[in-house]
């Protein structure tokens, strides 16, 4: 029985993927909050830089920004705030922050699970892009630490983008580099903006509902999960076949 309008908006997109026949071939995941639990770090190095520059960003402003690009968080405060510094400015004095916090912080891990959701998809033949809104600098960082570079076809970043999520441009170009359809592909997401882009993009998203990312609104996603247990490779590929 669906009892909520979310279950009814997944059924009907399951339908859909059913009446097309079409068959998972590629995963697209986002990294921060759903390979790495950044938000941490980014908080302390985004806060950091707000006292470098004297201004007083709210919790609800502040949460707005999830899943933009660095480069256009800078530029909307700068915007707001109506700050004398260049939003290069700010973005080299968070990237230093962060630079110093991701070095000094030894707790700084994967998020549970997500290494053994990698693994699974790519020894089950499924394709694997990762599109992020973070600077490829960051995104070659955290693949170094991890050990991540072996089961990706290709890693893109939203830095490199005129437009940030919500856009859904690196979504689109997440599928091109997949060498699949949008429709044989999946997003991974947790963030509002995140979802909204693969939504406009028209791929399937999962949002991932988790401790880490506070605020955010799913209602919109194909299919929400708590654990990515749910999208294991035995699950979501009978979901999706």
């Amino acid at each position: 029985m669906i009892t909520n309008q979310n279950e009814y908006t997944h059924c009907n997109e399951l339908f859909y993927l059913r009446k097309k026949n079409n068959m998972l071939k590629a995963v697209i995941f986002d990294m921060d909050g759903v390979i790495i639990d950044s938000e941490p770090l980014h908080h302390k190095a985004y806060h950091k830089m707000f006292e470098d520059v004297n201004v007083n960003v709210s919790s609800e402003l502040y949460e707005s920004l999830t899943g933009k690009s660095t480069l256009n968080v800078c530029k909307q405060i700068c915007d707001i705030f109506k700050l004398k510094e260049s939003p290069e400015t700010l973005v080299a004095i968070k990237r230093k922050h962060y630079e110093y916090i991701f070095n000094n912080d030894k707790d700084f891990d994967l998020i549970d699970g997500v290494l053994d959701l990698i693994k699974d998809y790519h020894a089950n033949g499924l394709t694997l892009v990762l599109a992020s809104s973070a600077s490829m600098p960051s995104i070659e960082r955290i693949f170094k630490r991890f050990h991540l570079n072996p089961y990706f076809k290709a890693k893109l970043s939203g830095a490199d983008l005129k437009a940030s999520k919500p856009h859904p441009e690196i979504f689109i170009n997440a599928a091109k580099a997949s060498g699949f359809s949008k429709e044989e592909c999946m997003v991974i997401e947790d963030s509002t903006n995140g979802i909204q882009a693969a939504n406009s993009a028209n791929i399937f998203c999962v949002g991932f509902d988790s401790v880490h990312s506070k605020n955010q609104d799913y209602t919109t996603a194909n299919k929400v999960i708590t654990s990515f247990k749910a999208i294991a490779f035995n699950k979501i590929s009978g979901i999706l076949n």
